[in-house]
């Protein structure tokens, strides 16, 4: 645990829509800063995991979006925004290997529909809020 914090520290991404190289630049990034800080490796493994499917998710569906990751001595808040079409039905898209990422996106390895199950499993706190033709801001959190 983290005890010697004054402020949270915020960190900012901005994550490229068009390209899979580059996605997960940013949780690799919050990784490294997490470790630094002393963080314990548990919590460092799930805000990783829970990071990295977010981003791959706004490269798969918005064409990229931004993230903010907040430390403060009780956990990390990951803030994801994107400007994408949207989710249609939340609940459907939450259940396990429901997806509708493209067959080219498939084809590179990616839209299994494990995305959104994933960060849910490896946050304690996750909340989605999109609105169709307007975006997505996904807030999560994981304590310590």
């Amino acid at each position: 645990m983290v005890n010697y914090m004054a402020e949270p520290l915020v960190f900012h991404f901005e994550v490229d829509g068009d390209n899979f190289t580059s996605a997960g630049q940013a949780s690799v990034q919050v990784k490294k800063n997490l470790r630094e800080l002393g963080i314990d490796p548990e919590t460092i493994r799930r805000v990783s995991i829970a990071m990295y499917e977010g981003e791959i998710n706004m490269v798969i569906h918005a064409h990229g979006g931004v993230a903010e990751v907040i430390v403060s001595d009780e956990s990390v808040e990951i803030i994801l925004k994107d400007t994408g079409p949207g989710i249609p039905n939340i609940e459907q898209a939450m259940q396990e290997g429901f997806s509708t990422a493209p067959d080219n996106v498939r084809s590179l390895g990616f839209g299994a529909g494990m995305g959104l199950p994933n960060m849910k499993r490896y946050t304690d706190y996750m909340h989605i809020d999109s609105v169709v033709g307007v975006g997505t801001t996904i807030t999560m959190k994981v304590n310590y």
